[in-house]
């Protein structure tokens, strides 16, 4: 499921391939059913980053996993993307696991991505408020 959470995201992209996401995604599976599988992506998600996305994935089980209504619909965001990076969780018993798979596929990474909002105070405005400001002052 978290797949193809992922490869419907990246494919409303015209610029990046479903099956690019598909592949990244399977280079993932084996080390992403240990960290389903010891309650790892309770605490720690999975982070898909792709354009304006920034979509933190994570599971349940137990009693929770019966009563919980799942929302698996594509991400809005990522039409306009052009790049896109699946982020792992590296916690330290799998860390070694993770690293293989990151190594297996360019789109994984086990660094923890930057928040959205670290994201654009990293790269600043898009407006240039001085310039704004002078167009309006010389009228």
């Amino acid at each position: 499921m978290i797949a193809d959470l992922v490869a419907d995201t990246v494919e409303q992209s015209s610029a990046l391939s479903r099956d690019e996401a598909v592949q990244a995604m399977s280079a993932a599976e084996s080390v992403g059913r240990m960290l389903i599988a010891a309650g790892h992506l309770h605490q720690y998600p999975i982070t898909l980053v792709a354009g304006k996305v920034h979509c933190e994935i994570t599971t349940v089980s137990g009693t929770e996993a019966l009563t919980l209504e799942e929302n698996l619909n594509p991400v809005p965001g990522a039409a306009g993307a052009d790049d896109f990076t699946i982020h792992l969780p590296s916690p330290a018993p799998l860390k070694e696991q993770v690293k293989a798979a990151v190594d297996g596929h360019a789109r994984l990474s086990d660094a923890v991505p930057l928040a959205p909002e670290a994201k654009a105070a990293t790269f600043g405005s898009l407006i240039d408020r001085e310039a704004l400001r002078r167009a309006v002052t010389q009228r």
